[in-house]
């Protein structure tokens, strides 16, 4: 029999009265009790900011995505404007001092003349043609997005004068110009495109993920079949079955549809795989007892839960849709004229012995790289964030 201890000997008990402090004992550091109370949305965002690569190209793509919004006041030039004077002009530099005076920005004026051996077009600049750049001037009229018409431009040529920051093309027409507007094509068509994607990804690989059976088999089924194809050729396949009597716009529009519809099947999958672990959580056993539909558990519980992945996936995704794009405009299989886009503008690269005399109509590939680039920075530094435990 165990022995106890007399009760003189016992440890007096005490009650603590005073409000119950978490915090008692461990004095947390006030510096750092922000962080245990934030949420995950706001530690990702910490963890993104230390992330400085991939902050600078999230500016540099909200920057293009702005400037979408007013590429008809960037481009110095009407889209159609030619100037047939100046045909494959080469780029103009632009200019502070002229004769050791200070002029403000400009450029100088071409002389032309033509090279009767390789008949190659030589353009000089004249330092008698001192051809100063105006500022939020009046120029070509355009329609804001065919709706408001205006003729307001961030920069123009001198009166008289020229202005071809990135050279003209064999038409003569100011390739900046043309760069402008084709920005806003090939950026909208990644974003549509990624759109159509995720509805598309989510919501089969949500129903193939959460009923499984006969759902799950049928869809894998389908995004077997459709990732056995070469996706290159399955897309010159399918642009090429448009009609050529289409417009610019349909084209437009049907390009983007075959880039969303080939391109979901790698994102149904993750979706399915997740909502595969997450649907045997007691989460959504709880909010299926409670009499929620399926509709609500996906979307308003799994999802949710690995929404942050699906963020790094879209940035990944976009660059995809660019240049798939591009790629087809360049086969004249996409986008065709008078639609332009980065594919449309690298179509007058195609010939290397133009390439070689003129250099600068390889320049749209440039923003291209850039905006690849940054979307992929863009994506890794998301990709981190969205583990911010980590």
């Amino acid at each position: 029999m165990t022995d106890f201890p007399a009760s003189s000997d016992r440890l007096a008990h005490y009650v603590r009265r005073e409000p119950f402090d978490a915090y008692d004992g461990e004095k947390t550091d006030p510096a750092l009790e922000k962080y245990y109370m934030a949420t995950q949305w706001r530690l990702m965002w910490w963890k993104l900011k230390r992330h400085r690569l991939a902050c600078w190209s999230g500016a540099f793509l909200v920057a293009m995505y702005l400037s979408i919004l007013i590429s008809e006041m960037i481009a110095p030039y009407a889209i159609g404007a030619r100037h047939t004077d100046f045909i494959y002009a080469p780029p103009q530099r632009v200019h502070l001092w002229h004769d050791g005076h200070f002029v403000g920005p400009f450029v100088y004026g071409l002389d032309y003349s033509l090279d009767m051996d390789t008949l190659k077009r030589n353009y000089t600049p004249s330092p008698d043609k001192v051809q100063p750049i105006r500022f939020f001037c009046r120029g070509d009229s355009y329609e804001w997005f065919g709706l408001v018409a205006g003729n307001l431009h961030l920069m123009c040529p001198a009166e008289g004068g020229t202005l071809f920051l990135l050279g003209t093309d064999r038409l003569g027409r100011d390739m900046m110009s043309r760069l402008a507007y084709g920005t806003r094509i090939s950026l909208t068509i990644g974003l549509i495109g990624v759109t159509l994607k995720f509805v598309l990804g989510i919501v089969l690989g949500g129903l193939a993920g959460y009923y499984g059976g006969w759902v799950d088999m049928a869809i894998q089924r389908l995004i077997e079949i459709i990732r056995s194809f070469p996706e290159l050729p399955l897309w010159m396949a399918l642009s090429a079955a448009l009609p050529v009597s289409w417009s610019p716009l349909y084209i437009y529009f049907g390009i983007t549809l075959i880039l969303g519809l080939i391109g979901w099947t790698g994102l149904g999958r993750a979706v399915r795989s997740k909502l595969l672990s997450l649907r045997e959580e007691d989460f959504c056993t709880a909010a299926n007892l409670m009499g929620a539909k399926p509709k609500r558990i996906i979307f308003r519980h799994l999802i949710p839960s690995f929404m942050s992945h699906l963020i790094a996936s879209a940035t990944l995704a976009i660059p995809t849709m660019i240049l798939g794009e591009t790629a087809l405009s360049f086969l004249g299989l996409g986008l065709r004229p008078p639609i332009t886009s980065w594919g449309v503008l690298l179509t007058e690269a195609q010939n290397i012995n133009v390439v070689a005399l003129y250099p600068w109509l390889l320049l749209p590939v440039a923003p291209v790289i850039a905006t690849v680039l940054a979307f992929n920075f863009l994506g890794d530094g998301l990709r981190d964030a969205a583990d911010p435990y980590r």
